[in-house]
């Protein structure tokens, strides 16, 4: 892939926004292109933290294995995102695994010590990394937390409040949230079932709290959910 294409696939990641363009041209210069399939590992738990990748294309899911071998889904991540990123605190060996949820996903890696030395020239961009990291340990917390005090029905709900707050576009007092979620994505990262994802929405859509489409779904008030 040439400069000039890698340059434009980064122009889309929010945090790159701090670079300047010059920053940016040596960038795509480090970073290496590859494709994946549905259900390749792009990483297992245990492999050299060494790498922090930028997702450009589908899906990726990261999760963890509970000692009985049981899959811990963490979040599930869309074009546009980062992953990896806790090699930049000494991780050493990943602690989790990274798996392509589509066919043809696109991704570029840059080693650590590449993106070490371009934090350490542009302050901005390391803040904004920094902060990434400090949200996503936030999220994991909450998400540990609800599943101690909070039903089913709960963290469902919360999570929709998580996705409009995060990803929603407000049109007046509405929000629309587009994302690539399954029912089941749902369940998992709610650790509830695919049934009660089900069951929840539509009572959301009777009550006329929310709509649905494939793919997307409309936040009448965030306000009024419960």
């Amino acid at each position: 892939m040439s400069t000039e294409t890698k340059l434009w696939h980064l122009e889309n990641f929010n945090i790159l926004k701090a670079l300047s363009l010059m920053e940016k041209m040596k960038m795509a210069k480090k970073i290496k292109d590859s494709k994946v399939e549905k259900n390749e590992y792009i990483y297992f738990p245990e492999d050299p933290s060494s790498s922090i990748y930028f997702l450009k294309k589908g899906r990726v899911k990261i999760g963890s294995y509970s000692d009985n071998g049981k899959e811990i889904i963490k979040t599930i991540l869309g074009p546009g995102e980062i992953f990896g990123e806790l090699s930049l605190v000494d991780e050493g060996k990943r602690k989790d695994f990274a798996i392509a949820l589509d066919n043809n996903v696109k991704l570029c890696a840059m080693s650590i010590n590449d993106m070490e030395a371009m934090m350490g020239a542009n302050s901005m961009l390391g803040l904004k990394v920094t902060k990434l990291i400090g949200f996503r340990l936030q999220k994991v917390e909450r998400r540990l937390e609800a599943l101690v005090f909070k039903d089913a029905r709960t963290r469902i709900i919360d999570f929709i409040i998580d996705l409009g707050t995060e990803k929603g576009k407000k049109i007046g007092t509405e929000i629309l949230v587009k994302h690539n979620l399954t029912h089941l994505d749902i369940a998992n990262l709610t650790a509830t079932s695919r049934q009660t994802v089900t069951t929840v929405l539509n009572e959301l859509k009777e009550k006329d709290l929310i709509y649905l489409e494939r793919n997307q779904f409309l936040i009448r008030d965030i306000t009024q959910l419960n």
